[in-house]
């Protein structure tokens, strides 16, 4: 089987996880701070906190910026379920915001209109979480405007855009956000085999994250309610979670991402490369916003349902039968039980619905072969014609 996405362990990588394994370290010493450092160089921004999971990320992101009971949070309803998640889990309510036709990014003009009305209703959102899909970062220089004008913070979910640009800055630089959040599960563009950052620009923020990512624990005089007892001392001054990423896998973290750029022109060519075998298919291939450089997490196609004899279903299945681990990406989580018994239903986020009905996740990663992408799109053009079996 051909997986829509996959690691890529070298013997670097190997060995400097052994180091820390033979070291005196195993979590939480010198090899997260190096992590911490290497997404700092590579994202340009001044303060990153390295944590277990992007979940986690999240999570602390929303606490860290006083989202609580009574606030809300607006997100993207094409993303995973962590990202609205996260605000449920500090007691907040969540609230969807459609997403955009081309790039199946959080649409600026919904984003807009939807806080016209709340602005009339009284009913604004304490957070915008825009999710950067598939790598490729959301119009966020219009949405910090629209920020400043309705008195909203921004959390960047990019999980999927390590090494992704915006109008000539990184994302993850926090230009047009508080704080943004990437994601090291195996599937992304590098891995610490779980684990996930956050980056701010905020010297408080970058404090408070790193609180409440251990205990709502601090070591430091300046922090504590009273004076120091001695080296030893620690006080609790919040409620924090233990959310520590361990020294492990931040040596792996810190290995991979001195191939960041290399993973990434990889994924490009590959891309390119999609795009001309696929030219003449029922298929729409993913669109590329002129402001954006993708970190291509994700290629995404749409099947021209109209045009061809089968359903998406009947074409994942024949593309599974044939080998390729095609994936969706991703149900939108408005449709998701839990939350249509908050109120949610079929029809309200039409541009998200439309997109899930017809998509289809084309395995992409630095390590595909042009072979096995031969075979891939193969498999694809003998899926969406004749009987629909491979």
């Amino acid at each position: 089987m051909i997986p829509y996405g996959r690691q890529d362990i070298s013997q670097e990588d190997i060995d400097a996880v052994v180091a820390v394994l033979k070291s005196d370290f195993l979590t939480q010493g010198p090899a997260i701070a190096a992590f911490e450092q290497a997404i700092m160089e590579a994202t340009h921004a001044p303060f990153a906190v390295a944590v277990s999971s992007a979940t986690a990320a999240l999570h602390i992101a929303c606490l860290a910026l006083d989202l609580g009971p009574g606030d809300v949070l607006w997100t993207a309803p094409n993303t995973f379920l962590a990202s609205s998640n996260a605000a449920l889990y500090c007691g907040a309510t969540v609230d969807f915001v459609d997403t955009d036709q081309r790039t199946y990014c959080m649409s600026v003009s919904a984003l807009s209109a939807k806080l016209e009305q709340a602005e009339k209703s009284g009913c604004l959102p304490k957070i915008v979480m825009p999710v950067h899909f598939g790598g490729q970062s959301c119009e966020m220089e219009p949405i910090h405007t629209l920020s400043l004008r309705y008195g909203f913070r921004i959390i960047e979910d990019a999980s999927h855009a390590i090494g992704a640009t915006y109008r000539k800055g990184m994302v993850g630089d926090c230009r047009f956000s508080d704080i943004c959040v990437f994601s090291f599960h195996p599937v992304k563009i590098v891995t610490t085999a779980e684990g996930g950052i956050c980056t701010t620009r905020d010297q408080e923020l970058a404090t408070r994250l790193t609180e409440l990512r251990s205990h709502g624990m601090t070591r430091d005089p300046a922090r504590m309610e009273w004076e120091s007892e001695g080296p030893w001392y620690y006080q609790q001054i919040t409620l924090g979670l233990n959310y520590r990423m361990t020294d492990i896998q931040a040596a792996l973290g810190v290995s991979q991402m001195r191939r960041l750029q290399p993973f990434i022109a990889e994924r490009h060519r590959l891309a390119q490369r999609y795009d001309e075998l696929l030219a003449n298919l029922p298929v729409v291939t993913p669109w590329q916003h002129p402001d954006s450089h993708s970190a291509l997490h994700l290629y995404p196609i749409r099947l021209r349902l109209d045009a061809i004899p089968h359903s998406r279903r009947e074409v994942f299945e024949a593309m599974r039968k044939g080998g390729i681990g095609v994936n969706v990406h991703y149900i939108p989580v408005h449709l998701q039980p839990y939350y249509r018994k908050m109120g949610f239903h079929p029809g309200q986020f039409p541009e998200a619905e439309a997109y899930y009905s017809e998509a289809l996740s084309l395995p992409l990663y630095a390590t595909l072969t042009d072979q096995q992408q031969d075979e891939v799109v193969a498999v694809l053009k003998h899926s969406l014609r004749g009987n629909g079996k491979a």
